[in-house]
């Protein structure tokens, strides 16, 4: 059997720094992409468990799956914009807090409410560079026009995502500056914005600045955001797997895919059932150039996995479904557990299990 394990109790830690983190501040918790590969249902009841209330997703199907689960009085945050009548009305079936994006979705989705003869609650999403979607943060008299001109649509939040490759904030600050500015435009013009939002997990963790009135918390729930020394997050998931064989090879003999490894000893091997197919020793690939090969080479050579509590390195590169591993030094057998780590959201054909 092998195995996703996701630790509670770390993403309890994981919740206690976020929550001090966001002081004051209204968390939803982001579960896009399966939770980020831990769970949809399962994340949510954990994280209301302890106290999350809000949610995001980006899929009706997504909201559906709560609300299904039990998840009724919760608040659901669709996080991109649509025109599709079909999402629309699933949407507005399911008590969802819709996002509005430009003046067509607005457009949409008041037709759809007036249709019904209803109002239905939405935020607004404004891009301050990212270009992925939303109202361009120059153009407030679009979004004033929602304002003033679509009844059946309340505007409850507004939202958008401060992002930067750098530490320091420069870069982040002056987007945020922007934000405020619009968010100025709209008080001037005597209307409210509700709840404001512009830090997901990298901002939350980075820029005081960010933190407004809410913020969004995914990968940084399961220690997988950008990380800086000392922050206190726990790393979330890991798998594991029975050795499927135990042996000795030759000195000379090469292991390995692609660059081949040639054994300068004779050594005692064990084959772990998991490779890149699973998700093992796959991780996000941000930087490009020398220094960053020079980094994901050093990275791969410190690879390694647990084996009745004794650490032993992986040999080679990592297979498709398999990976060898050195256990010369080791007490272990065929069928022995051995644990590795694993980003929940590149794990495949490993079964979930929370502890």
């Amino acid at each position: 059997m092998k195995t996703l394990v996701i630790e509670k109790q770390a993403v309890k830690n994981n919740l206690s720094v976020i929550k001090q983190r966001a002081g004051g501040a209204v968390i939803y918790g982001v579960l896009t992409g399966d939770a980020g590969g831990a769970g949809l249902v399962e994340m949510a009841k954990l994280l209301r468990d302890e106290g999350i209330g809000r949610f995001a997703v980006s899929e009706p199907e997504e909201a559906a799956a709560l609300r299904k689960a039990g998840l009724v009085e919760e608040e659901i945050l669709m996080l991109r914009s649509t025109t599709s009548r079909e999402e629309l009305e699933r949407l507005v079936d399911l008590n969802v807090v819709c996002t509005i994006g430009s003046v067509d979705t607005a457009l949409a989705l008041n037709a759809l409410a007036e249709s019904r003869s209803t109002v239905v609650e939405a935020h607004i999403q404004v891009d301050v560079g990212l270009g992925f979607g939303g109202f361009l943060v120059e153009e407030p008299d679009k979004i004033l026009s929602v304002f003033k001109n679509m009844p059946n649509v309340a505007i409850s939040g507004i939202y958008t995502q401060i992002h930067s490759a750098r530490t320091d904030g420069r870069d982040a600050a002056l987007q945020m500056d922007a934000f405020q500015k619009l968010l100025k435009a709209i008080h001037e013009a005597g209307f409210e914005t509700g709840v404001v939002h512009a830090a997901g997990s990298f901002a939350l963790m980075h820029y005081d600045f960010a933190r407004l009135g809410a913020v969004r918390a995914g990968s940084v729930v399961l220690g997988r955001c950008r990380r800086t020394k000392g922050d206190g997050l726990q790393r979330v998931g890991y798998g594991e797997a029975a050795l499927e064989e135990v042996r000795w090879l030759p000195q000379g003999h090469t292991v390995g895919t692609e660059t081949m490894v040639t054994l300068k000893k004779p050594t005692r091997v064990a084959v772990l059932p998991v490779g890149y197919q699973n998700g093992f020793g796959v991780t996000r690939i941000r930087e490009e150039g020398l220094l960053a090969f020079f980094r994901r080479w050093r990275a791969a050579r410190r690879i390694t996995v647990r084996i009745n509590g004794q650490k032993a390195r992986v040999i080679g590169r990592i297979g498709a479904v398999e990976t060898i591993v050195n256990v010369t030094d080791l007490k272990c057998s065929s069928g022995d557990v051995a644990a590795f780590d694993i980003d929940p959201l590149y794990a495949r054909g490993l079964k979930r299990e929370y502890r």
